[in-house]
């Protein structure tokens, strides 16, 4: 095990803390381990490429990811990235977006912009529609999720694209052919992921569908690091905003 995988672990075991403000709590979480973020997550975040190389953005349009962290994901879009007239990263907390700042610069990515702002309430200055909205793995650490979709399908322009991919739990019926998780497993996982304030909701994926036309959906199960026998259950969704 690397030194650095000891300090993110340690990190993740430590928790987030109490604080009252989102932002506090996230920059306690991360700032011990922000510089070992991505090489720990790469194998534990799964469905991130498989999201966005899905998401349809026109030439020259405007795409935004609320919660970017370190603003990896951006390398999934390969060459499309340049074919885009702007991309903006919006996060609250300062050490992964100090990460993603030091990224776009290495990367020279002239057509990026790192915002630091609240998923819930951040819109385009100009007002001008977005063409994608994309959530890779923030949404279940977002306290008013609801919010953060709401506000997704409010800056989209009609006919936009709102796509997520995060861990997961079933409802205990779910709807529309969903994959059944058994009770065990659902309250495992809800208890695992809660002491760093990640929070499975069995409503994600009810509700997307509710505020979106349904482009694709699926749900999957992908392996845990240094835990061989684990397999956590994430889905990926991509959406249409209706006219």
């Amino acid at each position: 095990m690397l030194a650095s995988d000891l300090k993110v672990i340690w990190s993740m075991v430590r928790g987030a803390g109490s604080a009252a403000e989102q932002g506090e709590r996230m920059n306690r979480l991360y700032r011990h381990q922000a510089e070992g973020y991505d090489r720990f997550r790469e194998g534990f975040l799964h469905g991130r490429r498989d999201l966005i190389e899905r998401l349809e953005v026109p030439e020259g349009g405007h795409v935004v990811e609320l919660g970017c962290g370190t603003g990896r994901n951006l390398e999934f879009f390969g060459r499309r990235l340049g074919t885009f007239g702007l991309v903006t990263l919006v996060d609250l907390c300062r050490p992964l977006l100090d990460v993603a700042r030091r990224r776009k610069e290495g990367r020279g990515w002239p057509r990026v912009e790192v915002v630091e702002a609240d998923a819930t309430k951040w819109r385009p200055e100009d007002g001008r529609p977005v063409d994608c909205v994309y959530l890779s793995y923030s949404l279940t650490m977002i306290p008013d999720w609801f919010r953060a979709l709401e506000n997704a399908v409010a800056m989209l322009a009609p006919g936009g694209s709102l796509g997520v991919v995060d861990f997961t739990v079933s409802r205990k019926f779910p709807d529309n052919g969903g994959v059944v998780h058994r009770p065990l497993a659902r309250a495992f996982w809800r208890w695992w992921f809660a002491h760093d304030n990640v929070f499975l909701n069995p409503d994600h994926l009810p509700f997307l569908e509710s505020v979106t036309g349904r482009i694709h959906r699926s749900e999957r199960f992908g392996k845990v690091p240094y835990l061989p026998f684990l397999r956590a259950p994430y889905f990926i969704y991509i959406g249409r905003k209706r006219p």
